[in-house]
């Protein structure tokens, strides 16, 4: 007789966490199910944030030297030669098996966990060794892949044999012993004709039971602290800032929103919360995501432009959050949640998503949503029933600056739709209470703890 999930220690490896991009919040709601169901969880990565963990300095994949070596991977050998890629490669293979050798027998690890390491490769040598380190001590895994490398919006160009060997053992690797999970069927059924690898859909979760995240001691100078003030409109972006995201898309939305016809309509009516808005009233677009990953500075940069070009309000908040509340150089740093406590709206302009985290944190934060209709938000999310502001799901195609654009008539349909959303307090309350409950149905932590039950190995 078989005792199922018997306790384990399980590594979860990834190339940063304690962060606010998609894959730290995810994994950190992993951990959390796995430990409540009585195992013990250590992380691994190459930068550890604001979390607890075995720091690999090796693994991160904005190590110059890792930005390189994926450049070289995937776009064109500009740095090396064909043998001279292979044997960089396998220098920081041998480095990062011995770095994971050395975690596993420390931490006593017997199941491993990979977060995205073995499907995107931004550190390409992460996940070579980490699946020659698992064939060594024959550990079990539950892969959890949220994004693929063919899936790059900017494309990718396997550059030399060695680039093909690796995309075609290790992203993601085969053995019986690895179970996959991916985050979204349309990535389901790619994998499965480009790899033959069947795999198991979880979508993304929340906890929609815990207490809500509100105004105090700590936060209540978050707005100050910003330049707005109480009558102000504060639409937040709060993804990672990267071109995929298509935050132009919420530039022209703040634009339409501020128009003379709605600033009237918003004047009239007030606001949902009782504030009045007045002729000095601001509507700001606030970015409260981190830059990080927009690696040349391009995107950021045309985004300040475009928002200036277009008269729109737009700040960057991004040294003044994290993950979690803390002190940095003497400063106080708000939560990412601090930011959903003082906005009045959330933009989610995505081109495209794996699945969609801040999609379940505006549902948490009762917010109403603007989106664009992302490939993986039709497929598998809106047939839930959520009540959003759409953005349509056409891309009318690109600017002289080479950002997305959906047709002018759709923006102003979604900003007439936002301005009721933003004066009618009944009409409000009914629409996010029932997207809430909607949300707490299908993508709980409980929905999560089921998931991973099955999935464990017995």
């Amino acid at each position: 007789m078989t005792i199922k999930n018997k306790t384990k220690n399980i590594g979860i490896f990834h190339y940063q966490v304690g962060h606010t991009d998609g894959v730290s919040l995810e994994l950190e709601k992993w951990q959390r199910v796995f430990e409540e169901m009585g195992h013990t969880v250590h992380l691994c990565a190459g930068d550890l944030g604001s979390a607890d963990g075995t720091l690999v300095e090796e693994m991160y994949h904005h190590i110059p030297a890792i930005e390189i070596l994926n450049y070289n991977t995937f776009k064109e050998l500009r740095d090396f030669d064909a043998e001279g890629y292979r044997v960089e490669l396998e220098r920081w293979i041998s480095i990062l098996e011995q770095r994971f050798r050395e975690f596993i027998i420390e931490k006593k690890i017997d199941f491993i966990v990979p977060q995205n390491v073995w499907c995107v490769a931004s550190n390409p040598a992460v996940g070579v060794a980490l699946e020659n380190v698992r064939r060594e001590f024959d550990i079990p895994a539950l892969a959890h892949n949220h994004d693929f490398f063919w899936e790059r919006r900017d494309g990718v160009s396997l550059t030399c044999d060695a680039a093909i060997e690796l995309a075609q053992k290790y992203l993601p690797p085969r053995d019986p012993k690895i179970k996959h999970v991916v985050i979204n069927s349309l990535a389901q059924k790619e994998l499965l004709a480009r790899k033959g690898i069947v795999s198991t859909v979880v979508p993304n979760v929340f906890d929609f039971d815990a207490a809500p995240w509100e105004k105090d001691d700590y936060n209540v100078d978050f707005r100050e602290r910003i330049g707005l003030k109480e009558n102000d409109i504060l639409i937040l972006q709060a993804t990672r800032i990267v071109s995929r995201k298509g935050i132009e898309l919420a530039i022209d939305f703040v634009k339409a929103l501020n128009s003379p016809s709605r600033r009237a309509k918003l004047q009239a009516h007030g606001l949902y919360n009782g504030q009045k808005f007045t002729q000095d009233s601001r509507i700001v677009l606030v970015l409260a995501g981190y830059d990080g990953d927009d690696v040349v500075g391009c995107y950021i940069r045309r985004l300040k432009e475009k928002a200036q070009k277009e008269g729109v309000d737009m700040i960057h908040i991004e040294n003044l959050v994290d993950f979690t509340r803390q002190t940095r150089r003497g400063e106080k740093i708000y939560s990412l949640w601090d930011t959903y406590v003082f906005a009045d709206f959330v933009t989610y302009p995505s081109l495209w998503e794996g699945w969609g985290n801040q999609f379940l944190e505006a549902l948490r934060a009762r917010l109403p949503i603007v989106l664009f209709e992302y490939p993986v938000y039709q497929k598998d999310i809106e047939s839930k029933g959520f009540k959003v502001v759409s953005l349509g799901a056409d891309i009318q195609g690109v600017d002289q600056a080479g950002l997305a654009q959906v047709s002018p008539e759709v923006v102003e349909r979604a900003a007439d739709e936002a301005v009721v959303l933003l004066t009618d307090r009944q009409f409000r309350h009914k629409t996010i209470e029932h997207n809430f409950r909607v949300g707490q149905k299908y993508y709980s932590l409980d929905a999560l703890r089921k998931y991973l039950d099955q999935l464990l190995p017995e």
